[in-house]
């Protein structure tokens, strides 16, 4: 028997895995508040616990990347999912900041792999052009994971207290990590997909994911290239915003707004549906200026990109309003605004490298991120009593619009060099960039 469309299963597959992965790390903005008053932690405090996950993430995203190229996407993503399971599920034993920075730091050393591999199983299944558009449904995992985590969370707190919270979540992901098990393979050997559908990803990949015996991956390699140090300073310049975003949402809205839990429950998961929304748009946005205005698909992700950007300005005016209202849409233009600019980042990458690369790239570039993530967020957790959020959220948008301009002005298309069949050095056709 054979599925027909089978690719677009595998995509809810994998998207089903970044959604349990984004439960698990925002479970912690969701019941910050009462946690924060069960536990005696200060704003302060809640910054620490913040950044250990989030130094954590960083230095381990390249390491789970290089590790799911070296061992493969089906195993490692499933080693990682048991592992953050477990991480999360701990964290119901914390007892203070101190013990719950430690625990947040193990949840972030192990989902430090959902990204990179969410974007080379979608390299894996889907040809070049459509990749933009696989990426952007994948990416809904992530903001419907932080979607999902106020009601969630709010219900558990109601109904026994915000340890609970912790114990679903780690059992769901391993719930998740057995129907992956069961069910993710790579196309030459899911049996499956039909030969019409099999034939139609493996052409339409660039010649550099259908080697049959590719050049093993070069981290080194990887961080010298012009197109890396294009999408690791727009990660630097732009996670802090998503970060933000998912870390102290609740907060803002308890402290700034004055709603009390339940009212959190019932509008904080707002920005992340427009964030949906911004995953879903932006990968149909690259195809779309592909095709009418005549572009590159590379140029199309650099459009996507700068167009994402610029709705940051949205939330940037969010100090202007005194409507609670419009404060919360002004936050879901920034969620929208953030996922589509993340989508078009995750497409120049997975554009940019081979496939015993494209993991470790993510990784590498997630690390950059998480650092520039981390560093506002000490900043953030001290500033943020003294001047408040509003002139913080316009440094995030001043911060996109810099990451766009980088990306424009530096990434270039990669071109193909002729060469023989077969060669002692490197492979024919090998993929290089341009220099400037």
């Amino acid at each position: 028997m054979k599925i027909k469309g089978i690719r677009w299963w595998m995509v809810g597959l994998v998207m089903s895995g970044l959604v349990v992965n984004y439960l698990a790390r925002n479970t912690l903005s969701v019941a910050a508040p009462t946690m924060m008053s069960e536990l005696s932690i200060t704003t302060e405090q809640y910054s620490h616990i913040v950044v250990a996950w989030q130094i954590c993430y960083a230095f381990m995203q390249p390491v789970a990347g290089y590790i799911l190229d070296l061992i493969g996407t089906k195993m490692g993503f499933a080693i990682f999912a048991v592992a953050w399971s477990a991480a999360c599920a701990a964290a119901a034993l914390a007892t203070g900041w101190q013990s719950l920075a430690f625990l947040r730091g193990l949840l972030g050393l192990t989902e430090a792999a959902g990204l990179p591999a969410a974007v080379k199983a979608t390299t894996e299944w889907f040809p070049a052009k459509e990749r933009s558009v696989a990426i952007g449904w994948v990416n809904i995992g992530s903001s419907l994971g932080a979607l999902l985590a106020p009601p969630l969370v709010v219900w558990a707190i109601i109904q026994s207290g915000w340890q609970l919270a912790f114990l679903i979540v780690g059992g769901l992901g391993l719930v998740w990590t057995g129907f992956w098990l069961l069910l993710y393979k790579h196309p030459r050997d899911q049996k499956l997909l039909s030969d019409a559908e099999r034939d139609y990803i493996l052409d339409g990949q660039e010649s550099r994911f259908k080697d049959a015996a590719p050049v093993k991956g070069n981290w080194r390699k990887i961080i010298f290239s012009r197109n890396f140090y294009a999408i690791a300073s727009a990660r630097i310049l732009s996670e802090p915003a998503w970060q933000t975003f998912n870390a102290w949402i609740p907060l803002y809205l308890m402290t700034e707004r004055h709603m009390n839990i339940k009212e959190i429950a019932m509008f904080a998961w707002l920005p992340f549906l427009a964030a949906d929304i911004g995953c879903v748009l932006g990968g149909y946005l690259s195809p779309l200026f592909h095709r009418y205005c005549k572009v590159s698909l590379f140029t199309s992700r650099k459009m996507v990109l700068v167009f994402g950007c610029l709705c940051m300005i949205g939330p940037a005016c969010i100090g202007f309003v005194e409507s609670t209202d419009m404060a919360i849409f002004l936050l879901c233009v920034g969620g929208f605004a953030h996922q589509t600019l993340s989508g078009a980042l995750y497409s120049i990458t997975s554009d940019s490298f081979g496939k015993t690369e494209v993991a470790t790239a993510t990784g590498m570039g997630g690390m950059f991120g998480f650092l520039g993530a981390a560093a506002f967020t000490l900043v953030f957790g001290v500033l943020v009593t003294k001047v408040g959020y509003s002139p913080l959220f316009v440094v995030l948008a001043v911060f996109d619009i810099i990451a766009a301009i980088v990306v424009w002005m530096v990434a270039r298309e990669l071109v193909q060099k002729p060469g023989p069949e077969k060669s002692s050095g490197a492979q024919a056709g090998q993929l290089s960039l341009p220099t400037a």
